[in-house]
């Protein structure tokens, strides 16, 4: 694993998500009040970009079928999600956020 620039931390507005794509992993990293966050964005459902969702209180809603995981820890939240998502570490440098992938 190695650590992948993401932005630089201005960029990053609360609960909107910066999307990147490190090699065949697509990630959403999220600034909430307590940090920043990076999940797969991708549902464990079926196939729908998390990205496009609707994020609130720490929690995205899959735009396809509605299943809610937690930001912080992946965790499924709601149906018909059962499975949790992927996290990545997050750390900032030097001003900009970087993900571990």
């Amino acid at each position: 694993m190695a650590w992948h620039d993401i932005g630089p931390v201005d960029a990053f507005a609360p609960e909107e998500p910066v999307v990147a794509q490190v090699g065949e992993t697509r990630i959403a990293v999220f600034k909430l009040d307590d940090g920043f966050f990076a999940i797969s964005d991708i549902c464990t459902h079926e196939y729908a970009l998390l990205s496009e969702g609707f994020c609130e209180d720490g929690r995205i809603e899959c735009p396809l079928h509605q299943a809610c995981f937690d930001i912080r820890s992946g965790k499924a939240l709601d149906e018909p999600a059962e499975i949790d998502l992927k996290t990545y570490p997050v750390r900032i440098e030097g001003g900009v956020v970087q993900c571990e992938v």
